[in-house]
């Protein structure tokens, strides 16, 4: 134990600086490609749709890409791929978000004048009879934002998947897929008459309030 020889103990290391400790070199090949995350936003999406009130406790606040799913009987008359895991379910809506728990709850879930899904599902169901009214765009009243609200948590099922760019993602999941209720982006070939006809309703259903006349 006393200092002759000024040997190095076996155990002490040279020191190594907290960078170099932390980040590990990143090779190109370990970067995802477009393609990569393109396939593993599919494979997330076709999983298993889950009830609304399982997938607002799950949602994270990243960006990413969502599916909507539904049975067939909730609207016979449009096409749409089934689901891989559960057949009984068909693909209505892909979209994409910069905080996914944000947009589905916030938007998609709440507020007909943010959210192009709800404002065409209002459309659709005429059965419903929604009422909308005027604020700077076409919204549904109160009572109805608020029963679109329950139809959707007992009809409409949920996949998600992050991705920290999903503009192109989604891009490419629509033109693959065909959700029937997405218009912008779709193919022409698969463009659903019903839904353009459905969005045009719900727009034209209410109006900014005349100005009074002068005499």
């Amino acid at each position: 134990m006393s200092g002759g020889g000024g040997r190095v103990p076996a155990t002490v290391r040279p020191a190594t600086t907290m960078g170099a400790m932390a980040i590990p070199e990143r090779r190109p090949n370990d970067i995802p490609s477009d393609e990569d995350r393109v396939e593993e936003a599919l494979r997330l999406l076709c999983g298993v749709p889950v009830e609304l009130n399982v997938a607002v406790k799950r949602l994270s606040r990243g960006s990413g890409v969502y599916a909507w799913w539904a049975a067939p009987s909730v609207f016979p008359d449009l096409p749409g791929l089934p689901n891989e895991n559960v057949p009984s379910l068909r693909l209505l809506y892909v979209g994409r978000a910069t905080n996914l728990r944000g947009r589905i709850l916030r938007n998609h879930l709440r507020r007909s004048g943010s959210s192009t899904l709800r404002r065409t599902l209002a459309g659709l169901l005429v059965s419903e009879g929604f009422r909308t009214t005027w604020t700077d765009r076409v919204v549904l009243v109160p009572e109805d934002e608020a029963r679109l609200t329950a139809w959707m948590h007992t009809h409409l099922r949920l996949t998600w998947a992050q991705d920290p760019e999903p503009v192109a993602v989604e891009a490419e999941l629509v033109r693959r897929l065909h959700p029937p209720l997405n218009v912008h982006g779709v193919d022409p070939e698969y463009l659903q008459a019903t839904v353009v006809a459905a969005k045009n309703s719900y727009n034209a259903s209410s109006r900014p309030a005349e100005p009074p006349r002068t005499s």
